[in-house]
């Protein structure tokens, strides 16, 4: 059931189509990230007033609350949050690693990760409780939520690493993508690579051939926006698209700021996807087409303006910077959905902008001027 067609280049930008059972994906697309079966402080309705084409939920996550119980009694995860277009599903093999790293917070308890060749044990941050994650499993979890597209589980490590323990996450990662692709069973969900190899090329060279030696639906980059300067998340996906074929999409994982996916659609890639936007909005910044903006500035008290003459959104038609600043201050929760709303506009605007751009053979063009209006609020 799933097909990726590139329709049109300017220069390494691409303008193409993936085909789901759950409906047709416009690239390059953004998508918004619903990591426990909603995308935080909006409801179904307004989330979809922001046009998204395809939501992403977490597996990690999803399995630990509700459990595969319940998303099987549902009939998996559209039918549970009743969500009709297309659902990608990361394989939680980030967070099983990321999580081991926090310190104990108030009510949680922290992870802790054990790694063997058979897959990863790891203690939940909800409740202390030990789980074991292993790819098989993973491919089964995601087969039950019955999400378009699936993440297989892999090793993430963080930044920096040595060049050792990097080889060492990619030579594990194509063992257990094999291992992946062979539990696979249900064929109408697609199911990508994930390339690993930190900052090193001669890993991420690596990393990309055996990966494609596999002949998955798509490939993503993983282990990038994880602490790493911009330049060298570039250099690094400057390796790697080379070496996926050009009928596949590609997908960036975990990326990023407005400027990131701009460069990065400019080097090839297809797919987003960040708590950027969501994350940024209940903590008061809000994405301009002349910058970021925090709404909570004394500056913006008398304010009339709405948040960004030229969106769309259903905040930017109704209210006032003055409005929603008032609203953060008094710590209403409206203030939350309202730039919620806005924030997720912001990104699919952006995305469709791009898309035309490209259409129209004028993305080098589109930019420039961008990010020349995008920094402007920086001098």
């Amino acid at each position: 059931m799933f097909r990726f067609e590139l329709l049109k280049k300017d220069g390494n930008a691409r303008l193409g189509r993936m085909y789901t059972l759950h409906g047709e994906i416009e690239t390059p697309v953004f998508m918004p990230v619903g990591t426990q079966g909603t995308v935080k402080a909006v409801t179904k309705d307004q989330l979809l007033s922001t046009k998204p084409q395809i939501i992403l939920g977490n597996t990690y996550h999803l399995y630990l609350r509700p459990g595969i119980e319940v998303l099987e009694y549902f009939g998996g995860l559209h039918r549970f949050m009743n969500w009709e277009k297309p659902i990608l599903t990361d394989s939680g093999g980030f967070q099983v690693f990321s999580l081991s790293k926090d310190r104990k917070k108030e009510g949680k308890h922290k992870a802790e990760v054990i790694l063997t060749e058979e897959g990863v044990k790891f203690k939940s941050h909800l409740d202390g409780s030990w789980h074991f994650f292993t790819p098989e499993l993973v491919v089964h979890v995601q087969e039950m939520i019955g999400s378009d597209i699936m993440m297989p589980l892999d090793v993430c490590p963080p930044y920096p690493v040595s060049h050792t323990t990097a080889k060492d996450a990619v030579e594990k990662t194509i063992r257990w993508l094999e291992r992946s692709k062979k539990a696979r069973k249900k064929k109408q969900q697609a199911l990508f690579g994930i390339i690993q190899g930190s900052v090193y090329r001669d890993l991420r060279r690596e990393s990309a051939l055996k990966t494609v030696e596999l002949d998955m639906d798509g490939y993503s980059i993983g282990g990038l926006s994880v602490g790493e300067p911009a330049e060298l998340m570039y250099e690094m996906t400057e390796v790697v698209v080379p070496v996926i074929p050009e009928n596949k999409p590609r997908y960036l994982m975990g990326v990023g700021t407005p400027e990131n996916i701009i460069e990065s659609v400019e080097r090839g890639i297809d797919m987003f996807d960040c708590v950027m936007p969501t994350r940024n909005a209940r903590n008061g910044t809000l994405f301009t087409t002349y910058g970021r903006v925090n709404i909570k500035a004394a500056k913006h008290k008398f304010s009339d303006e709405p948040v960004d003459g030229e969106c769309d959104c259903y905040t930017c038609k109704n209210f006032s910077r003055g409005y929603i600043r008032h609203l953060f201050n008094a710590e209403e929760i409206t203030g939350m959905i309202l730039a919620t709303i806005h924030n997720l506009r912001f990104y699919t605007r952006l995305m469709e902008d791009i898309r035309k751009s490209i259409k129209e053979n004028r993305f080098a063009d589109f930019k420039k001027e961008f990010l020349y209006r995008y920094n402007s609020l920086k001098s």
